[in-house]
């Protein structure tokens, strides 16, 4: 089960399932948790050897940043921590992959105005929402961090880098040529004749 504080005017309690972040960000609030990885569930389904000590920490901020001459603008910070079992695409031995999310995010009204400022802006941008899901974010973010190719810094045991073994390669030298065979029914070239 999460385990959760919150800090918020009023103490107002708030839920990572169905965040009003506009009243979120307005009361300054403060939300943490340590979820099952198996609550995210495409995470979960990537993870080997899924035990129950695997967990999802995090912790999101809620602010309304003033800009000059305009409305204040909504913002979240999210940071994510999570070990995620993997196999080492080298040594293929099991892993854990550290993931670790530190990212701003900054609330428009609605999907237009995302899409308008989304070329010329930096910010990674949202639309507003009274029921926005923030464990989803949670876990597109964690699998954004995922390694395209999970392996060790430095394997465990020594990698074997050949291709093939001995017993193979005396295999190749053994066999025969099958156009060697063809080299026998050439008939013989003829000789020249002088003029």
């Amino acid at each position: 089960m999460a385990r959760f504080s919150y800090t918020a005017a009023m103490s107002k309690e708030y839920s990572a399932d169905k965040l009003d972040v506009k009243a979120f960000a307005v009361a300054g609030g403060h939300l943490a948790g340590r979820d099952t990885l198996l609550r995210y569930k495409r995470l979960a389904d990537l993870a080997q050897g899924l035990h129950p000590d695997l967990h999802v920490d995090w912790q999101a901020d809620g602010q309304v940043r003033a800009v000059h001459g305009m409305q204040g603008q909504v913002w979240l910070s999210l940071q994510v921590h999570a070990d995620l079992p993997m196999t080492c695409q080298r040594c293929l031995q099991a892993m854990d992959v550290p993931l670790q999310v530190e990212r701003q995010f900054r609330f428009v009204a609605d999907e237009a105005t995302a899409e308008a400022l989304d070329s010329d802006s930096e910010e990674d941008l949202l639309v507003l929402s009274r029921e926005f899901n923030l464990r989803g974010l949670i876990e597109d973010e964690l699998l954004m961090a995922l390694p395209v190719v999970p392996r060790h810094d430095t394997c465990p045991a020594p990698v074997q880098m050949a291709s093939s073994d001995d017993d193979f390669e005396q295999a190749n030298v053994e066999k025969t040529n099958p156009f060697a065979a063809l080299a026998a029914l050439q008939p013989a070239p003829s000789k020249p004749r002088k003029p």
